[in-house]
């Protein structure tokens, strides 16, 4: 069998007929087979927008040529008697405890939140009345942050190949649709998610590994640099290893774990607020219409120097998306953007931070400890400008001025929108640095002035990072772990779960 890789231009709304008569003109043969390897949207010119495909066919008319295959994950198993315990079910807590199950390892996952569908009934609750769950919400729960999120699957890391391919077949066998395979910018959607984490628990059981749900833990039992039991509200459970992949959000953790001797350091990050966009404004400014046949919704990423103390990015942008009150503890008012599969909703968001250092901004060092207080801190004093959920706003022409306001707006946000000087409610090297920026933004897409700035976004990542050796060990303990984007060395869904696998194959090699 022969096999060669082409590359196609086609219509956005291409049919498959159209696509294996277009592979037919260019191998000239009517006999094949084929594969999708890459598709991407060329939108660089707005009259001819259309489909970048790569294309692997077979067939045994073709000359043989090496197929070219990606790295694949080998699992070593054998039975072994050590007993791990992993601490949140985010992707770095789920992959590091499910390659360890599947190494032969008895592994237990600990999850304060709940399960995904009480998990989905609670956050219901929460947008329909306002009450706060601190146990079950956007931040906490089963599949981590990332479940009640738009789902991309892009890295920009170049080191995962095995570890990214493991995550998308387990995704895919798990019900994601077969596109995240080969899409240049892969997402699954806030709804796939919901049924993927399901999906995957069970694998996880059925190869006999523990769930808890709805447990905390507060404290580490440790002798000798050894951690020999995890203390939580439900009792006591003794380990051999034990992996923290609580996420960013988990500042009670994270102090827990100062406490105990784990060391951080602080490192820079970002925050700044969501704007937000009808989508058609975006689909304009993007493609020249509203909507392009085949072609779900436009999407941006934008970049500015800022003013030139700290640079100023979009992040987490959501198509057709909400903007979702993603608080991690009662009293605190953060926001996040969340989106469906289809992206067919009426509004487009998108973070925009400021990448910041708190040493510049303290005028001096900055303690780990000091970065989780500086941080809940502001966003403490964001629940108390309103008393509530709703978060403040203005029109992005507001902040860039400084002044004015504006009302009768409507928003994806589910709790209520409230006119504030946001630029006031922000630090003033935030608030600089993002007029900067959103300047640069105003002229780069067409309407963007015309959107809106809200909430608090603190969650693009983490303000400290664990010290850990190229064993991945935290320092000086023998057998504790941090995973994820509470480590301070991933962020996001790829990234995060490469790092919980990249952990795990650590202690297999150890063991």
């Amino acid at each position: 069998m022969g096999y060669k890789e082409i590359a196609l231009k086609l219509p956005t709304d291409y049919t498959e007929e159209q696509l294996r008569f277009e592979i037919e003109k260019k191998i000239n043969l009517k006999e094949f087979s084929y594969q999708i390897k890459r598709k991407s949207l060329d939108a660089r010119n707005k009259h001819s927008i259309h489909w970048q495909m790569q294309v692997g066919v077979s067939s045994k008319h073709l000359k043989k040529n090496t197929l070219v295959k990606l790295p694949i994950l080998h699992i070593p198993y054998r039975k072994r008697k050590e007993k791990v315990v992993v601490v949140g079910s985010g992707p770095a807590g789920f992959f590091s405890a499910y390659v360890l199950q599947k190494a032969g390892f008895n592994t237990t996952i600990i999850e304060r939140g709940s399960e995904v569908d009480k998990r989905a009934e609670d956050i219901r609750a929460f947008e329909k009345t306002g009450i706060f769950n601190s146990a079950s919400n956007y931040a906490f729960g089963e599949g981590g942050a990332g479940t009640f999120s738009d789902g991309k699957l892009t890295s920009r890391s170049k080191h995962i190949l095995k570890e990214k391919g493991f995550i998308i077949s387990n995704y895919i066998e798990s019900g994601a649709p077969e596109e995240i395979r080969y899409m240049a910018y892969p997402h699954l959607g806030s709804e796939n998610l919901n049924m993927l984490v399901k999906n995957l628990r069970e694998k996880f059981l059925n190869l006999g590994g523990i769930f808890l749900f709805e447990t905390f833990v507060n404290d580490l039992k440790i002798k000798n640099e050894i951690v020999t039991e995890v203390i939580t509200d439900k009792g006591e459970i003794e380990t051999d290893i034990v992996i923290i992949a609580s996420g960013n959000s988990a500042y009670d953790t994270y102090r827990m774990l100062i406490k105990k001797g784990v060391i951080f350091r602080t490192k820079n990050f970002a925050i700044g607020s969501r704007v937000e966009h009808p989508q058609e404004i975006i689909n304009t400014a993007q493609w020249g219409w509203k909507n392009v046949p085949g072609v779900k919704a436009a999407e941006y990423r934008l970049t500015s120097k800022g003013d030139g103390e700290f640079s100023v990015y979009t992040f987490c942008m959501c198509p057709g998306g909400t903007v979702v009150p993603a608080a991690a503890y009662a009293n605190t008012n953060i926001v996040n953007g969340m989106s469906y599969y289809k992206r067919d909703g009426k509004f487009a968001n998108a973070a925009c931070v400021a990448g910041i250092n708190l040493d510049k901004i303290n005028g001096r060092l900055t303690l780990p400890e000091e970065a989780l207080d500086w941080l809940e801190n502001l966003e403490q004093s964001f629940y108390e400008y309103s008393g509530s959920y709703e978060i403040p706003y203005c029109g992005i022409k507001n902040f860039i001025r400084g002044k004015g306001s504006l009302s009768g707006v409507e928003s994806s946000y589910p709790l209520g929108i409230k006119s504030a000087p946001l630029w006031d409610l922000l630090p003033l090297e935030v608030s600089s640095s993002l007029k900067e920026g959103l300047k640069d933004f105003c002229g780069k897409i067409k309407g963007f002035d015309s959107g809106i700035i809200m909430g608090l976004d603190s969650k693009s990542s983490s303000p400290i990072q664990v010290l850990r050796g190229n064993n991945m060990l935290c320092d000086c303990f023998d057998n504790l772990y941090i995973a994820g984007e509470g480590s301070g060395y991933s962020g996001g869904i790829m990234s995060s779960g490469a790092d919980g696998i990249k952990i795990a194959f650590a202690i297999i090699e150890k063991f």
